[in-house]
């Protein structure tokens, strides 16, 4: 499941939480955004950072993160197809997640040498998930999942399974997600606000990332 890329050195989905408690989970609409907000994240200690694809230029501000920002461990989101995973990987994402999960993605991100991060949302979707050999999972959407409560409902038959709750997550209640044991880290919107971004207020992404880098 987790084949390094040859030109990053091992990396697991799992080792990405030990980079800090918030993944920033990053829509980008313009492709001139993509290398400031990188740079602003890392300012403020955030490194890994998920560019979902969700906006026509995500692809190309991937590439320019991992070509101008070697700080940074800049993954992909969104990933539904096999063909997302390949693309994800040339453009230059080191880890990628998805928001649910099939054995297509997962074996494209296998063979794309691409760590995944797969989303579930129910127990027979960890129980898919763990059966090809994942343990680190994506919760998601968080909140409307069930949230707190069904996290620590999931932690008593799947006490080896790891999440990482995205969805609804904001900077008040993230502290309560991060204090459940089976919760390594959580993905977030809440650090690059869109208002912010089409300022260029870079300096608010930074504060809002070394607020979230302290969190845990």
């Amino acid at each position: 499941m987790n084949a390094p890329l040859s030109h990053t050195g091992p990396l697991t989905p799992a080792e990405l939480a030990q980079h800090g408690p918030v993944v920033p989970v990053i829509v980008i609409e313009r492709l001139e955004q993509a290398v400031p907000l990188a740079q602003a994240l890392v300012a403020g200690g955030v490194k890994v950072l998920e560019v979902t694809l969700r906006t026509p230029v995500a692809l190309a501000a991937i590439e320019a993160i991992a070509r101008a920002v070697p700080a940074a461990i800049v993954g992909a989101g969104t990933l539904r197809s096999g063909s997302d995973a390949r693309a994800a990987g040339d453009a230059g994402a080191r880890f990628g997640v998805s928001p649910g999960y099939t054995q297509e993605v997962a074996e494209a991100c296998r063979q794309a040498g691409l760590p995944l991060l797969p989303g579930v949302a129910t127990a027979s979707e960890v129980m898919a998930a763990s059966a090809d050999g994942f343990d680190f999972l994506k919760f998601f959407p968080a909140s409307a999942a069930g949230g707190l409560p069904m996290l620590k409902a999931l932690a008593g038959p799947f006490p080896d399974i790891a999440f990482c709750p995205t969805g609804g997550i904001t900077a008040e209640t993230a502290p309560q997600f991060l204090a459940l044991p089976n919760v390594k880290v959580v993905g977030g919107t809440w650090l690059t606000p869109a208002d912010a971004l089409k300022a260029g207020d870079w300096a608010r992404v930074t504060q809002l990332a070394r607020a979230a880098s302290a969190l845990r």
